[in-house]
């Protein structure tokens, strides 16, 4: 989506640097999660 908007509109250079350094961060925070519910060593 965040990709899309900048091929279709000209939005603000620093707006896009900002909302994918959030996507990245989220991605991130989604996979530790993940890592937290499901281990891939059983404890």
């Amino acid at each position: 989506m965040i990709d899309r908007a900048s091929d279709e509109t000209p939005l603000d250079e620093l707006l896009m640097r900002r909302l994918k350094k959030k996507r990245l961060s989220l991605r991130d925070e989604i996979a530790r999660l993940e890592r937290i519910v499901n281990p891939d060593e059983p404890a």
